[in-house]
């Protein structure tokens, strides 16, 4: 099959899943989409346009993929609350196994407006709405689950971990996922235990981590300085400060949330032509 016919299979198939009312005991939907994709010869990859087909998936389903492996992970350290479930497709998969989950969204799709989840639809399974640092706090009986938190986004993750009062957590992502804090709070006051590689779209890498809380708190003390005056930047910002920006331009900047991210000249002529054009034209930029 060339590109075209697989992009015309693949859709038909997305729209029928996403007008089904739920998920059938045994079905992962998502890891079959995905499966299916990079199945393909390496050389329609692009074509394919792989990194938009993970965010409709990632829309319709989860940031990350679940397999066999980290369900039955989950499964061995439930009962859990999930939050920040989105779509609720990891609960879903859990319920549907019979685990004892509960699963919370600030914003549930369906309900209420959620930029991470664009298709119209309700999420898999019951997600309740509420914020995350508090359905945390409600539940230190439970083990945390916290999947692909936003980078930039404390409230999504340290928030969640500060406000938690239980001693374990499960956490799936790779870099781009959980702020800088939280990050450093695992590091100082967490220990990873048991790990699960998950099914990974090319340059990711995904695992699922299970952590248990050390007997004594250690605070944070680690503070942010610009990479060029190495004056004090807000904690978890990126890069350089407003002040040497402005004196020293980048020759391209983009917005991204709450970060600036620069490149400098010699980044942009080593880049393949197709991402750099990606980069110019970007709406997010910003020089």
């Amino acid at each position: 099959m060339d590109a075209a016919a697989i992009l015309t299979q693949y859709r038909e198939c997305l729209e029928a899943q996403a007008l089904a009312p739920s998920l059938a005991a045994g079905e992962n939907p998502c890891l079959e989409f995905m499966t299916t994709l990079l199945a393909a010869p390496r050389e329609l990859w692009p074509a394919l346009e792989l990194e938009e087909r993970r965010r409709e998936l990632a829309s319709l389903f989860s940031w990350g993929v679940p397999n066999e492996g980290a369900l039955q992970m989950l499964a061995a350290h439930a009962p859990l609350v999930e939050c920040g479930a989105g779509m609720g497709y990891w609960s879903a998969l859990l319920r549907a196994r019979g685990v004892d989950v509960v699963a919370y969204d600030a914003a549930p799709p369906g309900k209420s407006s959620n930029a991470y989840h664009r298709f119209a639809r309700e999420p898999w399974t019951a997600v309740e709405a509420q914020d995350s640092a508090l359905a945390a706090r409600r539940h230190g009986d439970r083990t945390l689950f916290l999947c692909w938190p936003p980078y930039d986004d404390d409230a999504s993750s340290y928030a969640v971990l500060r406000a938690y009062r239980g001693d374990k957590l499960v956490f799936i992502g790779e870099g781009a996922t959980g702020s800088v804090r939280f990050h450093r709070e695992l590091a100082l006051n967490w220990s990873l235990e048991e790990e699960v590689r998950l099914p990974n779209w090319p340059g990711l890498r995904d695992t699922l981590m299970v952590y248990r809380r050390n007997a004594l708190r250690r605070p944070l003390r680690e503070r942010d300085r610009c990479f060029q005056c190495h004056r004090f930047i807000p904690t978890g910002a990126i890069g350089r400060c407003d002040w040497c920006f402005e004196r020293k331009p980048a020759a391209l900047a983009l917005q991204v949330g709450r970060h600036r991210v620069e490149y400098l000249q010699e980044m942009l002529e080593a880049m393949p032509p197709e991402r750099r054009r990606a980069l110019e034209e970007s709406p997010n930029r910003i020089r």
